[in-house]
């Protein structure tokens, strides 16, 4: 099979490296892909978002399989436009894409659906959003409806913070078109985890629970980020827990959705909030969470192609996932200033020591390799390490990214702390 992944971020590298495990597989190609990628692909210099020139290639190489990496080409209809043309894609249809693309079409299917999640209220005029904060007087969140790269969502325990957040959004157009409408919702407290489901439109196969990291600094403080390390499985969750997740927040929606004639088939993530023993959704997201990915896959001993295509044909029913023992712990290494600007090219060092350790992983997220390894981006390496504990792995991942340098690189040095 040939094989076209779309992307070029820390997942991307980590669905290529994934994906070349499997003996289906003769060729992979990565539209635009990264520095990591190269070794294990072949990188095209097509953009993500250039969905004409990535259809055009797809037919001429005659690509067996599309996987896409990040939200945007779902949520532009990447996958109407592909299967239009008889070509295999793996994602959600542009219809349901909008479960990511848009906070209030969310909401409202969780509303319609009867998924419990916190009560809300949208607004497109800023004067009525801050009459309605000043009213409560209580901790809110505050989301941007369309996409914000992980960033238009703005925790705010006190008023002053909220009445922040809707000027940035509306008045000061900081995400542009993606602040037209505003979420405010009622702020769950509690414990987040990530789960992460293959669905078929009728079939639910959870993968591994995961926690990720969203805040730039230690002790979760700083702006937020596109994800700053994460860990997989969470303790926090057993068994009995998750199957909870997937009858309450996942079935309904999946099931509401085939009733209305729109099958979801593909990935869906589900930003899970645990209150008091119950899952309330915070978001769903519509693909292979990043950085929840470099830590849940490592330990997939599956075939991964072999489970998108029976997600595809509708074949999920009877699936069972084998995995790996232990725990996986997935650190980013960041560009000094991220997620605000920052500079690139900067030379990566020491990557080399790694190459030989068998549970350690490194996935490219912000990186070039045309003459040397430099930085390309906010977010540049993950480290990954795959062990027996969490506490073993926690300790084998700090020690891999001591090997590791370039210019102002920082990185969260919690990672999986609170679990511990």
């Amino acid at each position: 099979m040939k094989i076209l992944i779309i992307g070029s971020g820390g997942r991307e590298h980590c669905l290529v490296w994934k994906v070349a495990q499997s003996p289906l597989v003769d060729k992979i190609y990565c539209a635009p892909g990264n520095g990591g990628t190269k070794s294990l692909a072949e990188n095209l210099d097509i953009a993500a978002t250039n969905i004409k020139g990535l259809l055009k290639f797809a037919l001429d190489e005659k690509i067996d399989l599309t996987i896409v990496g990040p939200e945007a080409p779902l949520v532009e209809g990447m996958v109407n436009i592909f299967q239009a043309q008889g070509l295999k894609i793996f994602g959600p249809q542009k219809e349901l894409a909008l479960l990511e693309g848009s906070k209030v079409f969310a909401k409202e299917a969780m509303k319609r659906f009867d998924v419990p999640t916190a009560d809300f209220k949208v607004f497109t005029d800023y004067n009525q959003a801050r009459e309605y904060i000043e009213l409560k007087n209580s901790p809110l969140v505050v989301k941007a409806d369309g996409l914000a790269a992980g960033k238009g969502v703005f925790v705010c325990k006190e008023t002053p913070q909220a009445l922040e957040a809707i000027k940035t959004i509306m008045l000061d157009k900081k995400f542009g078109s993606a602040g037209e409408r505003v979420v405010i919702e009622e702020l769950i407290d509690g414990q987040e985890v990530s789960v992460l489901v293959f669905t078929d439109g009728d079939t639910i196969i959870p993968l591994l629970s995961s926690q990720d990291h969203k805040r730039a600094f230690d002790n979760d403080q700083g702006p937020n980020t596109g994800g700053m390390g994460a860990y997989a499985p969470a303790p926090l969750l057993d068994e009995a827990g998750l199957k909870d997740i997937i009858d309450k927040t996942f079935r309904p929606l999946v099931r509401g959705f085939k009733a209305e004639g729109k099958p979801y088939k593909g990935m869906l993530y589900g930003g899970i909030m645990i209150k008091d023993n119950k899952p309330y959704i915070l978001e769903y997201n519509v693909r292979f969470g990043d950085p929840e990915t470099q830590a849940i896959l490592p330990k997939l001993k599956s075939d991964l192609v072999e489970l998108m295509l029976k997600t595809l044909s509708g074949e999920l029913s009877g699936v069972s996932l084998d995995w790996e023992p232990g725990f996986c712990i997935c650190v980013v290494l960041a560009s000094g200033g991220y997620p605000g600007s920052y500079e690139k090219n900067k030379v990566i060092e020491g990557l080399e020591s790694l190459a030989s350790k068998k549970d350690i992983f490194v996935f490219h997220a912000g990186t070039t390799n045309n003459d040397g390894l430099l930085t390309s981006g906010g977010r540049v390496l993950n480290v990954v390490a795959l062990a027996d504990s969490l506490k073993k792995a926690q300790t084998e991942v700090y020690q891999a990214i001591e090997s590791i340098h370039f210019d102002k690189m920082f990185y969260r040095r919690d990672i999986a702390s609170k679990a511990l």
